[in-house]
């Protein structure tokens, strides 16, 4: 299957991308992935200031998945800028790079973006409105407030001429809608979806089994929120959509091809087998010859038909 697609404004040359917060900046994975196999991946967010991150644990399994409140621990605006950046500049060529940006303010968004858009070695930006560690203050995330979502991509798209993709929830109730504003607002992309809130607790105390209590739900129990959201999402826009919770296995990026996404992110899988996405996309290859599909793009034949 031939796996190259044309999203963004660049050709992709296939459609696996690592997610935000599951790859760090790529130099983390050096020594372990081939990461100029990749069609590319999305950096740990950024956000303002530095951040060492929630208490520990930090990560939990269970029987369908993974829960993770990381905090999103990251160098900062200007360490990233002035450090991972240009590492990623020197070394990644074929690899299309998003910069995932998190803000606890409307006005942290715009900075970060104008901090960060004279770099090179990216694509664009990934906005993180719906990670539950980046909430605004004692509220909820942004991708469930639809004028923080207009407000926030349509100044981040004053401040930018690159693409610019918005990470929306599982658990919003108005989906769609929230698709939509997100496109007037400059959206050239909608990456969906985040982890879902969640709670384990350990049956003998009692206690959360996370330092922070809450987190996020990753990993196969995620995949049919995330699947859904693409379906609802193409049928109220026509931008490229980029699927991400639970990619295992190539049944599972055709399943979000077949629903209507462009790309698919990778991220709890590599906690596991760190070379999964390498394996995902030799598997595409694999899974396109037994079932006569020609191409990934053939997959979402007529999905876009069905914006509304």
């Amino acid at each position: 299957m031939r796996l190259t697609t044309h999203v963004l404004g660049v050709e992709f040359q296939n459609p696996v991308l690592l997610a935000a917060g599951t790859c760090g900046f790529g130099v983390e994975l050096i020594d372990v992935i081939d990461l100029e196999a990749l069609g590319g991946f999305v950096t740990k967010s950024i956000t303002l200031e530095p951040r060492t991150g929630n208490p520990a644990p930090r990560v939990t399994e269970f029987d369908s998945g993974m829960m993770n409140s990381i905090g999103l621990a990251n160098p900062g605006l200007v360490g990233a800028r002035d450090e991972k950046l240009p590492w990623i500049a020197a070394n990644v060529r074929r690899a299309h790079v998003l910069v995932s940006v998190a803000g606890h303010t409307v006005d942290e968004y715009f900075a970060l973006i104008e901090g960060l858009d004279q770099s090179d070695g990216f694509v664009g930006f990934e906005i993180n409105l719906s990670c539950p560690n980046d909430a605004r203050r004692d509220g909820v995330p942004f991708a469930l407030d639809p004028d923080a979502v207009t407000e926030i991509m349509s100044g981040c798209r004053a401040r930018t001429q690159r693409p610019l993709a918005a990470k929306l929830a599982p658990n919003d109730p108005a989906l769609g809608k929230t698709v939509k504003r997100a496109e007037e607002a400059g959206a050239d992309a909608i990456t969906l979806v985040n982890t879902l809130p969640g709670l384990l607790l350990n049956p003998e105390s009692g206690d959360a089994r996370l330092g922070q209590g809450a987190g996020g739900v990753s990993g196969p129990a995620l995949r049919p929120s995330g699947i859904r959201a693409v379906r609802e999402a193409r049928s109220n826009t026509s931008l490229p959509l980029l699927g991400v919770g639970g990619v295992l296995a190539p049944e599972d990026a055709v399943a979000y091809g077949r629903a209507g996404a462009a790309l698919v992110q990778m991220g709890t899988a590599t906690f596991a087998a760190p070379r999964a996405s390498t394996d995902l996309i030799a598997g595409l290859g694999r899974w396109g010859r037994r079932h006569g599909v020609s191409a990934w793009d053939d997959l979402r034949a007529g999905t876009e038909a069905q914006a509304g």
